[in-house]
């Protein structure tokens, strides 16, 4: 019985990523029982270490974590400001639609940090936010990520006035987001080019 039980789990994280499941619920759990966050701007933060998993083969926290780690905090950071629920209840879906990561400096084995979500800003499509690493030994932000999430059947506008029961005007956007969206609306129109699709809609 014991062989059966351990064969199946060995097939269970063969077959999954059980890691990702358990960390979602993690995050799930932590962000239910938090306090709500009323302020849609407001950055919120959320914690992690660096665990054997983690690593790549020079000990350092793997590129891809990161980034797993942010959607993570993302989605944290969406249950706590309404976000989330909101877009269920309004039939939206939030979809990431590009993201740009700089890193700064790794992050090793056992190392403690905070991922400091906020949004920057959004336009009729999508919300644009910033995530940092943050490393609790000095503060130091290790990397940092851009990020476009679009809203998929709704729009941004609407889901803030369900949750807000008003109109928030949108912050002006920092000098560094604007210059990454003209990136992305040039790489889009020359995909749109490359494809016979200059007419057309992304």
């Amino acid at each position: 019985m014991l062989l059966l039980a351990l064969g199946a789990l060995l097939l269970l994280f063969c077959s999954l990523d059980v890691w990702y499941f358990l960390r979602g619920a993690q995050v799930f759990i932590q962000a239910w029982f938090q306090p709500r966050i009323r302020d849609i701007l407001a950055e919120q933060s959320i914690e992690g270490m660096v665990l054997p998993h983690d690593l790549d083969y020079l000990g350092h926290m793997n590129n891809s974590r990161y980034l797993r780690e942010c959607d993570f905090a993302r989605f944290h950071h969406y249950m706590r400001n309404g976000l989330f629920m909101a877009s269920r209840k309004l039939g939206a879906k939030l979809v990431v639609g590009a993201s740009t990561i700089r890193y700064r400096r790794s992050l090793v084995f056992r190392e403690a940090f905070e991922i400091r979500t906020k949004v920057l800003g959004w336009d009729e499509k999508a919300f644009y936010l910033e995530q940092r690493f943050v490393s609790k030994k000095d503060g130091f932000v290790s990397a940092i990520m851009l990020c476009r999430q679009n809203v998929v059947h709704c729009s941004p506008e609407t889901i803030i006035e369900f949750i807000c029961k008003k109109k928030i005007e949108c912050p002006e956007f920092p000098e560094d987001l604007k210059h990454w969206m003209n990136f992305i609306a040039a790489s889009s129109q020359a995909l749109r080019a490359e494809s016979g699709l200059e007419g057309k809609n992304k």
